[in-house]
C-alpha cells in the first residue's frame, strides 16, 4: 500500500465511521507506524495510549500520527489474530477515523 504523510491527507482519503473493515484496513496501512517510531514497543506504547483514552474519555487527545499509529496498531493487531475486528473493536476504530477526520479537515498535522 502506498503511504500517505499526514499533509497530504484529505477527507476523501479516510473511510467513512460506517466503512466495513475491508474498506478500512486499506487506508490503515497507508501509515507505518513500526517505521515511524522505529520499533514495535515505541508503536505499542502510543496505540495503548490511544486506547486508554478512549476506554476513559470516548475522546482523543493524540495528535493525527498518534491517531494514525493507534489505526495501524489495529490493522496489525487483527491481522495478527487473523479475524476481523468484533463490534468493539470496530467502535473504536470508527471512533478513530471520526478524530481522525476531524485532525485533517482542520489542517491540525502535529
Amino acid at each position: 500500500m502506498t503511504k500517505i504523510p499526514n499533509s497530504q491527507l484529505s477527507d476523501h482519503d479516510i473511510p467513512s465511521n460506517r466503512a466495513t473493515w475491508k474498506k478500512i484496513l486499506p487506508f490503515a496501512l497507508t501509515f507505518d507506524g513500526y517505521e515511524h517510531w522505529g520499533d514495535f514497543e515505541k508503536c505499542q506504547e502510543v496505540a495503548k495510549a490511544g486506547i486508554s483514552s478512549y476506554r476513559t474519555q470516548h475522546a482523543f487527545s493524540q495528535s493525527l500520527t498518534d491517531l494514525r499509529t493507534c489505526l495501524f496498531y489495529e490493522a496489525r493487531r487483527w491481522r495478527h489474530l487473523q479475524r476481523n475486528p468484533n463490534e468493539k473493536g470496530m467502535e473504536y476504530i470508527h471512533a478513530l477515523l471520526d478524530t481522525i477526520r476531524i485532525r485533517v479537515l482542520a489542517r491540525d498535522f502535529g
